[in-house]
């Protein structure tokens, strides 16, 4: 779907496909506050499915094109910091009113702060792109206008993957997002019960390493990528922030006490930088025309890793974590994934910054008047 939603943004506009993919937010946490019986629990999770398929990840790609069309080449990189400096901001807040909001209405608030989203849009957010107005085929027959979506859907994500694998630059910041999500993805899907098994470890104090990683993230995404970038660049800020996810990876692994994995997470406030940085490099190495297209790709080989970590990461874990491991390593699992995270280490550092003449280097669609 993240590819699919990407070429709609470019084709139909960005501002109907962010209302309909922030929309789709807004019903699964309807029907719990509505009602917690157990058929609407399944309910709940149905409609969750189907809404996490269309918005998860989605919206970051399609908001990143949005922000493209408006927003000067070399300024990209401190936006999209913001904006995911933002996001790390609302995940803490949002945790911290879960913890201390009644629970009757903690459905009830998030529900409000859900709708505010697609108002805000539809009242505020201008349309960047260009339409293309729907070819007529009403005179054709319902097979026959299937079989004509799905061909013009499989030239467009052909066109998609043309415009990845035709340009070194994406070819490559696709491979640095594969390796990544690999690790980090297995990782994250194991971290609680290694920790849990390995140190005791409960909620809290889970809790706790994921509140300082995350108030450490906004502070370093805020403030310090944008003043870091105009000074180094996008590819050293990404090369560094793998670097800090590999340290991060490894202390996990081999964490001989159980202060070693609140030292390990202290460089999240690194690794995070991770995110914008990618975004960035794809944004300056893709026209205007085509940022829908290649951000949803990326994000759709993003996912793919996403979806295959964990099938091997969680048996290795069980198994190094049982009294049948081969050898006493109880974090050999998340060490054989900082593996993944060199990998896209060694790719990065071969990046090759994207040179663009005078006459190719796009104004901002929208400027202030």
């Amino acid at each position: 779907m993240l590819p699919l939603l990407g070429q709609l943004a470019d084709e139909r506009g960005r501002k109907p496909l962010l209302l309909l993919t922030v929309s789709t937010t807004i019903f699964p946490f309807a029907i719990l506050a509505w009602n917690q019986s157990k058929e609407f629990v399944y309910a709940y999770y149905v409609i969750g499915t189907v809404s996490y398929i269309l918005s998860r990840g989605s919206i970051f790609c399609i908001a990143v094109a949005y922000v493209a069309d408006v927003v000067n080449e070399n300024k990209r990189a401190a936006v999209f910091s913001w904006i995911t400096g933002l996001f790390s901001a609302s995940h803490v807040l949002g945790n911290v009113l879960a913890r201390f909001l009644p629970e009757k209405y903690i459905f009830s608030v998030s529900i409000a702060l859900l709708i505010f989203c697609p108002v805000y849009m539809q009242m505020f957010l201008t349309e960047t792109t260009n339409k293309r107005a729907p070819e007529s085929d009403q005179d054709l027959s319902c097979l026959t206008k299937i079989v004509t979506i799905i061909r013009k859907r499989y030239a467009s994500m052909r066109d998609a993957a043309t415009i990845v694998v035709s340009s070194p630059t994406l070819r490559s910041i696709s491979l640095v997002s594969f390796f990544y999500h690999l690790g980090m993805s297995g990782i994250s899907s194991v971290l609680l019960y290694y920790l849990k098994a390995a140190f005791g470890f409960d909620k809290n104090q889970f809790s706790e390493i994921l509140m300082m990683v995350g108030i450490g993230s906004i502070f370093s995404q805020i403030l310090v990528l944008p003043l870091v970038n105009p000074l180094v660049g996008e590819k050293v800020i990404l090369s560094s922030a793998l670097l800090g996810s590999i340290a991060y990876a490894l202390l996990y692994g081999l964490a001989w006490a159980p202060w070693v994995p609140y030292l390990s997470a202290s460089f999240g406030v690194i690794y995070v930088l991770v995110k914008p940085s990618t975004f960035a490099i794809i944004s300056r190495a893709t026209c205007s025309t085509n940022q829908g297209k290649a951000q949803g790709f990326i994000a759709g080989v993003q996912s793919i890793s996403t979806l295959l970590s964990p099938v091997a990461i969680s048996p290795l874990t069980s198994w190094f974590l049982s009294s049948n491991a081969p050898f006493n390593c109880k974090g050999f699992s998340i060490i054989c994934a900082s593996i993944c995270m060199m990998v896209a280490f060694c790719i990065a550092c071969k990046l090759k910054p994207v040179e663009r003449s005078p006459e190719d280097i796009e104004t901002p669609l929208l400027t202030d008047s």
